[in-house]
């Protein structure tokens, strides 16, 4: 059997429902976004924001203020909504074929925690031993310390979760829980040695948000991850492969070691970005591909950017949330994902609970 017999063997070939999908997702993506343009204090109609939106950032033909609020307040803050959405979702499916159950998350397994931790790190100690560093690095030097967090917990994760080609849903979880917990332990530390100032913002990290969104931010964190949602589709025919197994993955004439390698570096770059970006925003990576498998099927070619499409749905949507629920005041981001999510993961839980071995 080849791999493309074998990707199509997965579920069935659901290519047209597939095609189709990624056309609705990609319809419905740019109208939320039309629509949470205009979503705020000062609200702008659908129509408004077309107007804007086609006059350009420099219009003159527009009321000045309706323009900046467009284009310097909203519109970087509706991109980074998008580009983390879409980054943790393909994220989240990346881990689930790569452990192959759906019960992966970056969140979850401490992946976001070791990447927030890595962003904690960079704020409290970024003036005395993490000097240097930033000296070189300037502005990349938080999402690099964010996405060293997330290399290293995910590495860690697979080695104890993973035993000669099988991996542990229970183990998985466990240790998700240990290094998450680990994190957060050292995140306490540098809560308790940090100034005011340092607490508020490890604040911000610990509860997920999007209200420091600049250009500037966006110009640092989101060609990573656009890199990353560009990149990821490539891992479509090895993910299909291995759901059979390493050993029979292998013998499809997949290099199961260096797709493994570049999968978990993707998702630590994935989830690093995003987390330097927003916080930690948790359970976007475990909702969304289990949403799309329920309708697409398992085949990860077209699963990928279809989750990017959703996730970035998913996380406009929860933004608009966010920014209206107690307005004017605006709600943590990661208190939405979680009220929404926390239910999804508890059923997921029970629906796959005669799979996990203690």
């Amino acid at each position: 059997m080849s791999v493309t017999t074998m990707d199509l063997a997965v579920e069935g070939d659901r290519s047209r429902t597939a095609a189709a999908g990624l056309l609705w997702l990609s319809m419905a993506l740019a109208a939320v976004a039309v629509i949470s343009l205009g979503v705020g204090p000062a609200g702008l109609s659908v129509g408004r924001v077309l107007s804007i939106l086609m006059a350009g950032p420099h219009s003159t033909d527009q009321p000045i203020g309706e323009v900046l609020i467009v284009w310097q307040v909203r519109m970087p803050r509706i991109l980074m909504a998008a580009l983390v959405g879409a980054s943790l979702a393909v994220a989240g499916a990346v881990l689930q074929g790569l452990f192959r159950n759906p019960l992966a998350d970056p969140g979850l397994v401490g992946v976001s925690s070791g990447a927030a931790l890595g962003a904690v790190s960079t704020i409290v100690l970024g003036n005395t031993i993490l000097a240097p560093m930033l000296a070189i690095f300037g502005a990349y030097g938080l999402p690099l310390m964010a996405f060293l967090g997330g290399l290293a917990s995910t590495i860690v994760l697979y080695l104890i979760a993973t035993r000669q080609g099988r991996t542990s849903v229970a183990t998985m979880l466990l240790a998700g829980i240990a290094l998450g917990a680990f994190a957060a332990a050292g995140t306490g530390v540098l809560i308790y040695i940090s100034s005011e100032q340092q607490l508020r913002d490890i604040t911000f990290w610990t509860l997920g948000g999007l209200s420091g969104s600049s250009w500037a931010k966006l110009a640092v964190s989101g060609p990573i991850m656009m890199l990353v949602i560009i990149a990821v589709p490539v891992l479509g025919r090895g993910l299909n492969a291995i759901v059979l197994g390493e050993a029979e993955a292998f013998h499809l004439g997949v290099s199961v070691q260096r797709m493994k390698r570049l999968a978990i570096f993707l998702v630590a770059l994935a989830t690093g970005a995003a987390v330097a970006t927003s916080g930690v925003i948790g359970f976007v990576g475990i909702v969304v591909p289990h949403l799309l498998r329920l309708g697409m099927g398992a085949d990860h070619r077209p699963l990928l950017p279809a989750c990017a499409l959703l996730g970035a749905i998913l996380l406009l949507l929860a933004d608009m949330a966010a920014r209206t629920i107690v307005s004017p005041a605006e709600l943590p981001i990661g208190i939405i994902t979680a009220l929404l999510g926390a239910p999804f993961f508890l059923w997921m839980l029970l629906k796959q609970r005669n799979l996990i071995d203690l």
